[in-house]
């Protein structure tokens, strides 16, 4: 028997019902891939054989369904980027050291990857490679032009490298806030700021609060810690760091050095940051608001944590990391920092205070101090002499753009290895 015409209608109904089911299915599984697809990130790693690097890399090889790596970069471990080159294949690897080009180009041959040499290539692959996120973690000054470079085409900027805000703080800000670019903190104590400050107004923040773990030396001595040698000065008590990094946080240079950056990363005054000594490295930092209330982030100190957070941000990532366990600390202790034993620190808050030139002078003066203390050429307490030497004698020039900038620490690097020589000459 043939159905009346509201059966057909209700089938034609059903049908048509059933029809735009299967389209928004289509459509919602679709847009599924097409997320799933762009959200995987490209990152570049620059350092990508020092300690940020490698841990970097640990975490893309972790996560290959969120990340892959279009560019990797090195200062002078040739071996090491050509191994990493061939586990990861990125589009691009540039060594610092020209020297060694033609080794890692033959190395490298056969393979889908352009490989480049010099600071300059660095700079031009940041900014021209297809990648989402910079990850800057080379050390010193060299880190500044790549990742101008990468601010200017736009790209996120996961933010390891202490000095580019230290020399360049009101430049580098200026920069990403008229291309809309990013800059995400690395270091775990900004990381830690970063993180307290999710959802919070900015304008409620009285004050940031950075934690120290002192170093090796917080309870030496100042006649120790002024004849330390390099290989004292290494032995970092929670930190596994690279040796430049691991020597200023013995000089307390780092903390100053982090002040500096948070200035510039949260838009805070330096008078309203505080720096306070925390030897057990689990509190990594904290934010006083305006009701009084303060807000910390705790977790193990392992620099996976923070940059986990930079790569994934706003999500969070499961970790196969050991969980704190607050029984294990019978108590957290909090300190001041003694300026006397550790006048960097102080050096670093005048500079900041006088602004302009002075930071970059800072920086400067610091990298040939550091550079001649792990050469065997002076002692440990000979680096706050030449950074106060330099500081003295360079005046505070204006900072407008980036050749003001190389300017300043030009002049200043020369200043300070004048004075190096004469100290070493006596």
């Amino acid at each position: 028997m043939e159905p009346d015409l509201f059966s057909r209608v209700g089938i034609r109904q059903t049908a048509q019902a059933d029809f735009a089911v299967c389209r928004i299915l289509i459509k919602f599984a679709f847009q599924i891939l097409f997320y799933l697809k762009s959200n995987v990130k490209n990152i570049a790693i620059l350092g990508s054989t020092g300690s940020i690097g490698t841990q970097t890399l640990d975490i893309v090889e972790a996560y290959p369904e969120l990340f892959r790596v279009g560019l990797l970069t090195a200062g002078s471990n040739a071996r090491l980027l050509a191994e990493q080159a061939r586990k990861f294949l990125p589009a691009r690897v540039v060594i610092a050291d020209e020297g060694q080009y033609v080794w890692l180009r033959d190395e490298l041959a056969g393979l889908p990857v352009d490989v480049a040499a010099g600071q300059k290539a660095i700079a031009e692959a940041a900014a021209e490679t297809d990648t989402d996120t910079v990850v800057t973690a080379m050390v010193g000054y060299s880190g500044l032009p790549p990742t101008l470079g990468a601010l200017e085409a736009g790209k996120t900027i996961a933010l390891a490298n202490k000095e580019t805000l230290v020399a360049g703080g009101e430049i580098v800000t200026r920069l990403a806030r008229s291309r809309g670019a990013d800059i995400v903190p690395v270091d775990s104590e900004h990381s830690a700021i970063f993180q307290c400050l999710q959802g919070e107004f900015r304008a409620e923040m009285k004050k940031i609060i950075l934690t120290a773990s002192g170093g090796p030396f917080r309870t030496r001595p100042a006649e120790e810690i002024r004849r330390a040698t390099a290989a004292e000065a290494l032995r970092h008590p929670n930190w596994s760091m690279g040796a430049k990094v691991t020597v200023d946080s013995a000089s307390m240079m780092n903390k100053g050095f982090e002040m500096i950056e948070a200035r510039w990363l949260f838009d805070c005054p330096h008078e309203r940051i505080q720096i306070v000594v925390h030897p057990q490295s689990i509190v990594h930092s904290m934010v006083e608001f305006a009701d009084g209330c303060v807000m910390a982030q705790l977790g193990v100190p392992d620099m996976h944590l923070p940059i986990r957070y930079a790569l994934s941000h706003p999500h969070r990532l499961k970790s196969e990391l050991p969980p704190l366990t607050l029984a294990q600390y019978a108590s957290l202790t909090f300190e001041e920092p003694d300026l006397e034993r550790f006048p960097m620190l102080g050096y670093a808050f005048e500079a900041i205070a006088e602004g302009g030139s002075k930071p970059c002078t800072l920086n400067a003066a610091n990298e040939v101090a550091v550079a001649a203390f792990l050469r065997g050429e002076i002692l440990f307490g000979d680096m706050p002499r030449i950074v106060r030497a330099t500081l003295d004698a360079m005046p505070r020039t204006g900072i407008e753009s980036y050749s003001d900038l190389e300017a300043s620490d030009r002049e200043a690097r020369a200043k300070a290895t004048e004075i190096l020589k004469q100290l070493t000459n006596t």
